[in-house]
């Protein structure tokens, strides 16, 4: 009876014994991420600080005319970066950098590949349609179109989009190809000159 309960506690022992360093690495690998998340935040939000004291957008805004944040981007970038960085210290404590590494790169290649396929599906249409209006000119800047029931004044012709400007003064940019699909109805001011008699 003794020797099986020896047995046994060896036995449990033992299993003890594999399972620590494995325990130790989980808890040492969870402490690196919640330090790095942590870490991350706050450098996020103070470079988000200073960015704003320098006032960073508004001088973007009035130089390029630009309406995006350049101080989220680089606040989020930067907090991303220290998070990504923890992420491969807590792997690497757990001896999985290589393996996990691999995947986070083909499915970051996947996604890379899929937005410039979704964004080319896009651009190419448009593109196309932009050409072909700009050469056939079935309408010009200045003529009021109806599209589906969106009317207005056109006040740009690009390459991929046209503007218009609805009677309540609202600007609606339609993609070039949707006219290549709907019906268009067009409205010119026709110019009507009076010849005056001798």
């Amino acid at each position: 009876m003794a020797n099986a309960v020896n047995e046994s506690l060896e036995a449990i022992s033992g299993v003890t014994d594999k399972f620590t360093p494995i325990l130790s690495k989980v808890v040492i690998a969870v402490l690196i991420l919640l330090i790095g998340l942590i870490i991350g935040k706050l450098i996020g939000n103070l470079i988000r600080r200073a960015l704003n004291e320098v006032q960073l957008d508004k001088h973007l805004r009035t130089a390029t005319g630009f309406r995006f944040s350049l101080e989220k981007i680089i606040s989020a970038f930067i907090s991303y970066f220290i998070y990504f960085i923890a992420i491969v210290m807590s792997l690497n404590s757990l001896g999985l950098t290589t393996a996990i590494l691999t995947m986070i790169s083909a499915a970051i290649i996947v996604i890379i590949v899929v937005s410039f396929i979704l964004a080319i599906k896009d651009f190419f249409p448009n593109f196309i349609a932009g050409i072909m209006i700009k050469s056939k000119k079935n309408f010009n800047k200045g003529d009021v179109i109806q599209i589906k029931e969106v009317r207005g004044r056109i006040t740009s012709i690009g390459f991929l989009e046209t503007r218009l400007l609805t009677p309540n003064k609202e600007e609606v940019i339609i993609p070039n190809s949707i006219f290549n699909k709907r019906q268009i109805i067009l409205k010119r001011k026709v110019k009507v000159s009076v010849k005056k008699k001798k």
